[in-house]
């Protein structure tokens, strides 16, 4: 088997689609618990990304040299990105459209924001 395995595909916009005509509904409850957990994931995927960008900008990478609160931090974000490189790229844009998606699903109750 070759390394040029394809990734699994987003459907963000399948979803965004399917909840514009009506086809896809959640209830208010699942939705919004699924929203939160989207936002929480969308926003650990921003902080890796941001770590990755400082990682990239210093002159020397040198692991040793930062603070040792910040090592686990960057050895995790880059791991990630080697492991799947440019699938953090492409989860912070994808996620955002599942979580809207899912907004305009929600059925019953007061719309969450």
């Amino acid at each position: 088997m070759s390394g040029d395995v394809s990734p699994l595909p987003f459907a963000g916009e399948l979803f965004l689609n399917l909840a514009q005509e009506g086809r896809l509904v959640v209830d208010a409850g699942r939705a919004d618990e699924a929203i939160a957990g989207l936002e929480h994931t969308l926003a650990q995927i921003r902080a890796r990304l941001r770590v990755i960008r400082i990682w990239q900008q210093q002159p020397a990478q040198r692991v040793g040299e930062l603070p040792a609160e910040l090592v686990q931090d960057v050895v995790d974000a880059v791991f990630v990105d080697q492991l799947a490189p440019g699938q953090l790229e492409r989860a912070a844009t994808e996620l955002p459209k599942y979580i809207e998606a899912l907004r305009r699903a929600r059925t019953g109750g007061s719309p969450r924001e």
